[in-house]
């Protein structure tokens, strides 16, 4: 067996794990509280560690196999700036300062709608935060979106039943992985390929926008209708806060939140600004709550094992991008995406030199649709789901249920990227 089909079937393993999260969570309540066993198999029951587990066991079997050298060589070809940024942008995002500038925009858009639309401002306020909020990830990218998003949906979630929070994270997993979709630097599927297939700004906005825009209203619009009932009587309503909070504070978060967005390709760049903003934390913990260093730990972690696994799996995705035609590549990146990080499927479909025009933009646009399927679909949606996990019985994720919710704001976008795509 070579090593990219051992790959291959280690990934399998991890995705079964990643179905089986709620079944490990259950196994540690059997064992007494803080012993070994209560702690790994709480562990595992993280989805954000799955991938990074099941990638230590195949690097192990690997280096026993072939020895260490070539394992060590492997490591070292791999690219971990995404990892890195993500960890860096999402601990910036979930800052005070920066929580208080998002609360303040979407509440100011509520404020003007409650005045024309005569409903709940508790729906209005859902609506907003679920359709303008995963379209702020295009300016201030996916992961720094989700973490401000899933700080202000916590806030409201505390009475929701289990239809409704499922409901909520699946609108929020399929509309933020959409809605990074209107600029070149900000949703990690386009990100990756933005330089090698040449696109810009420009590009990206004009095939994709329309179709972002529509799919995003559309499908939190639903949302409301059809959850009216339920988040009139099970959503606390979100209120504006007023913290002491000095003009240069902000500032400051502002300006080193676009600095280390602008150098998100360059990690040396990014990590020395990262430790002036550590640095300004401490001088500032005033005006700081506590930062998220474990939840941002836990994403890292996440994709740094999708890479390990990323790389290996040209031998049976290649083949595939290769003989199919534009609109069956656009399914099946998006039911691809359920399995594989979007990320990833595009960045192994940018290495296929012979890839038309029309077949990079439906790989992409199957690869943003189907974002919401599954927590290991989009790169963000750890983080977001790291934030919310507590709202959740046993703090874990149900995949199937989730799979479940995800598939009609998923079939929605589906449709405007057919009816709008470039393909």
């Amino acid at each position: 067996m070579s090593i990219e089909v051992l790959s291959t079937v280690f990934l399998a393993f991890a995705l079964v794990h990643s179905f089986l999260t709620p079944v490990f969570a259950k196994l540690s309540k059997k064992f007494p509280a803080d012993s070994i066993g209560e702690s790994f198999f709480h562990l595992l029951a993280e989805v954000e560690v799955v991938f990074g587990f099941w990638a230590g066991i195949f690097l192990t079997v690997w280096a026993i196999i072939e020895g260490p050298s070539k394992v060590i060589d492997y490591q070292q070809s791999l690219n971990m700036t995404e990892p890195l940024f993500v960890f860096c942008i999402m601990i910036l995002a979930s800052t005070r300062p920066i929580v208080t500038i998002a609360r303040t925009f979407l509440l100011s858009i509520v404020h003007v709608l409650s005045r024309i639309v005569p409903v709940d401002e508790k729906i209005i306020q859902i609506f907003v935060l679920l359709s303008f909020g995963p379209m702020l990830g295009s300016l201030i990218t996916e992961p720094a979106a989700i973490t401000i998003l899933a700080l202000l949906l916590y806030r409201m979630l505390d009475k929701a039943d289990e239809k409704l929070l499922y409901g909520v994270l699946a609108l929020l997993f399929v509309n933020i992985s959409i809605g990074g979709g209107l600029t070149h630097f900000a949703a990690p599927p386009i990100l990756i390929v933005a330089q090698k297939f040449g696109w810009g700004l420009k590009d990206v906005f004009v095939n994709l926008g329309e179709a972002v825009i529509c799919a995003v209203f559309v499908n939190a619009l639903l949302f409301c209708l059809v959850f009216k009932k339920k988040i009139s009587e099970q959503i606390s309503k979100l209120e504006a806060e007023h913290y002491p909070m000095p003009w240069w504070v902000i500032i400051l978060h502002v300006l080193l939140m676009v600095f280390v967005v602008m150098s998100s390709h360059y990690q040396n760049v990014f990590m020395s600004l990262f430790m002036a903003f550590i640095g300004l934390t401490t001088v500032t913990k005033k005006y700081q709550d506590g930062l998220k260093f474990k939840e941002a730990f836990l994403v890292g972690f996440f994709l740094a094992g999708l890479i390990i696994f990323g790389s290996m799996q040209k031998w049976w995705l290649t083949p595939i991008l290769q003989v199919i035609t534009d609109k069956a590549l656009f399914f099946a990146a998006t039911g691809l995406t359920a399995v594989t990080d979007n990320a990833a499927l595009t960045y192994l479909g940018s290495q296929v030199e012979s890839l038309s025009n029309s077949s990079k933009w439906a790989l992409v646009s199957g690869a943003i649709t189907g974002g919401g399927l599954t927590i290991l679909a989009n790169a963000p949606n750890p983080a977001g789901f790291s934030i919310l996990a507590s709202r959740f019985p046993n703090s874990s994720l149900n995949a199937v249920k989730l799979l479940l919710a995800a598939i009609v704001p998923t079939a929605i976008a589906c449709l405007f990227f057919m009816l709008l795509g470039n393909f």
